[in-house]
Parts: C-alpha cells; sequence; structure tokens
C-alpha cells in the first residue's frame, strides 16, 4: 500500500496491525557513465515494488526521499551528483518522523543503499536520519510521558521489557539494504559489477551498457561482468533480508 494512496480508515487498519511504514532513502550520485544517478534510491525503491508485489497489504510503503549527503567522493558537481549537507535535510527528517509518530505509527522503517558498507559506523545520510528518529522518540516520550519518563515510578520493569521486544527506540529504525550478510553472497561495490547487476534485474530500462566504454574509472571496471540473471539472484537474497526485517 502506498500512504499517498491510502484512505484513513487503510491507514487506521493497519496502525491497528502494527503493518510496517517503511520509507526507501537515496541520493543522486554519479554512477559512471552507463548507470543511472539514482541507482542508491532505485536499489531501494525496485526491491520494495517487488515486496509489494508480492504482499500488497502488509505493508505502507511511504514517498521516497531522493537527496541526501551524496558527497562529491566519486565525482565533482559537474558529474551531476547533487550533494545536500546533512544540516539542510536533518530537520526535515526529525520533523517527518515526528509527525509519524504523533500520527500512531509504531513500526517505522527507513531504507538505504548508499554508502552502507560502513553502516556499522555511520555515513553522513544514514547517520543523519539515524540521529533524527532518536530525537523525534525522545522527544515524543518526553511530550507524552513527561519530563522524567523513564526514571518515573513504574519504570523498574524497563530493561526487562527492552529485552522482551518492547522498546520505544524500535519505533524508527533505519536499516542499510545490503548489510554484511547479504554482501557476503553479492558484489558490494559501486557502479561495478554488483550495481550494475543489481539494475539489470531491477531497472533495466536505465543500463546503458554501450556506454561501458566510455568508462575509464577503476570502479567501474568489474561492471562488463555483470548480467541479469546475477542481479536476479541478489534480489532474491535481498528481498529475503527484507522480509525477515519488516516480518513479512
Amino acid at each position: 500500500m502506498r500512504y499517498e494512496l491510502c484512505t484513513p480508515h487503510q491507514l487506521r487498519q493497519a496502525q491497528a496491525e502494527n503493518l510496517p511504514l517503511v520509507l526507501a532513502l537515496g541520493v543522486q550520485e554519479y554512477h559512471g557513465e552507463h548507470l543511472p544517478l539514482g541507482v542508491d534510491l532505485l536499489a531501494v525503491t525496485r526491491c520494495l515494488d517487488r515486496l509489494e508485489a508480492e504482499a500488497p497489504d502488509r505493508m505502507v510503503i511511504l514517498p521516497s526521499f531522493a537527496y541526501g549527503a551524496a558527497s562529491h567522493a566519486v565525482a565533482g558537481a559537474e558529474s551531476f551528483t547533487l550533494h545536500l549537507p546533512t544540516q539542510a535535510f536533518q530537520p526535515l527528517a526529525e520533523a517527518l518522523f515526528a509527525a509519524l509518530l504523533k500520527a500512531g505509527f509504531r513500526n517505522i522503517h527507513g531504507v538505504i543503499h548508499h554508502q552502507t558498507e560502513n553502516f556499522a559506523q555511520g555515513m553522513p545520510t544514514d547517520l543523519t536520519f539515524r540521529l533524527a528518529a532518536r530525537n523525534a522518540v525522545f522527544a515524543h516520550l518526553e511530550a507524552t510521558r513527561g519530563p522524567g519518563w523513564w526514571g518515573a515510578k513504574g519504570m523498574e520493569t524497563y530493561y526487562e521489557a527492552h529485552a522482551q521486544g518492547e522498546n520505544p527506540f524500535n519505533w524508527v529504525q533505519i536499516h542499510p539494504l545490503m548489510p554484511p550478510e547479504v554482501a557476503e553472497h553479492f558484489p558490494f561495490d559501486h557502479a561495478g559489477e554488483g550495481e550494475t547487476a543489481l539494475m539489470l534485474a531491477l531497472a533495466p530500462e536505465t543500463v546503458e551498457q554501450a556506454r561501458m566504454a566510455e568508462n575509464d574509472t577503476w570502479y567501474t571496471a568489474s561492471a562488463p561482468r555483470a548480467s541479469a540473471a546475477q542481479g536476479e539472484a541478489g534480489v532474491a537474497i535481498i528481498l529475503a533480508h527484507l522480509k525477515g526485517l519488516l516480518g513479512l
């Protein structure tokens, strides 16, 4: 279900069932001459499209966030990479999560593919959304339970409840599309064999294979090895991971 297409009674039912509310996070970044600027976003949105087709009533998909701190580490501004400093979108992310919490959602997930090989320590875009999520939850808890809510009488079972999954800080979570347990079975790269294969499977209309010869960068050298079949195998692994993550 798409949030913007849902009627209020559909969202009330989604809340009653605690269905996952999913936000695709991406950036616009140079991925060689053969791939589109939106690879990192498309990898997430097209995977969510497939999950929705399999289980159309088991999750709600929010409109995507298509911009972020892409950085110019790969190529400069002339490459059409759109880099936004984190301070430009951190307030928006926090306000969005605050609004969703206020609306009553408690099973919110952001999924990102950009620079997630370092997800354990974090990179600017995912760290910004993770901080926004934490700030929004803290603010919501204080607003609804009052200052000192954690130290108040009656919270003695906080750690026991935490261990059983009753953790308010799980209300908003940010995840990599390809965590280590996925990446160990499929090439994780930038515009090389792995991402080219993913696009051949998920968005073949965006891949210009004839332009691979125009690439003169080290990170695209493996791209000609990619195939749609390889990409489909990778997508299957990703979808299995997402299903487990979202409880589908």
